[in-house]
């Protein structure tokens, strides 16, 4: 579901691909070749969300802008990021080339650099800022050093398998388990109205 609230449409890039399965709200804006996978939620009701380009939102994931806490708070995530499936983000901002574990949980106001690894189930607390090339684990989360070379390398390997399969999806018709067939966005940016 792709919707409208409060005056603010989403904008999608024309080369990004977008499940039908999955619920975008509110002022959001997808770059170009990003993908978002069936029940991801991406919310813009409460602020702005952007999405940089070659981003992979797995399935079951939610990213909300703002909160009680912070009514205005925008959220912005770089390019060549790979969120895992379920992840949680209420976070100010992820930078670029970042892997979000499964599971992993970013609360209000967090902000992550650029070449981190967020482990599966980590929890990166309220106002949190996690310097670049850091590596954290645990509830709550540490810093447990800098990611090796290795590990960065299959957050790169990880995006490289969804823009396959983001070009998979937008070759074909196809139907979801569910009979639910995918949405996906051939030319001109979609904005609605």
């Amino acid at each position: 579901m792709i919707r409208s609230f409060n005056g603010k449409a989403p904008k999608i890039a024309g080369s990004a691909f977008v499940s039908e399965a999955a619920c975008i709200i509110g002022d959001v804006e997808i770059g170009e070749n990003s993908c978002v996978m069936p029940c991801a939620v991406i919310r813009g009701d409460m602020g702005k969300i952007t999405i940089g380009s070659r981003v992979a939102v797995e399935d079951n994931c939610v990213i909300h802008s703002g909160s009680r806490l912070s009514p205005t708070g925008d959220v912005v995530i770089g390019d060549n990021v790979l969120i895992g499936h379920g992840a949680v983000l209420n976070c100010r901002g992820i930078g670029s080339h970042v892997l979000i574990g499964m599971n992993a949980t970013l609360l209000h106001d967090a902000e992550i650099g650029n070449y981190c690894i967020i482990a599966a189930c980590a929890m990166v607390g309220q106002d949190m800022k996690i310097p670049d090339r850091s590596f954290v684990v645990g509830i709550p989360g540490k810093i447990a050093g800098p990611p090796t070379e290795e590990q960065l390398w299959w957050v790169d390997g990880g995006i490289e398998q969804y823009q396959d399969l983001l070009r998979l999806y937008k070759k074909e018709d196809i139907e979801g388990s569910f009979g639910l067939k995918t949405l996906f966005h051939e030319g001109p940016d979609f904005a609605m109205d």
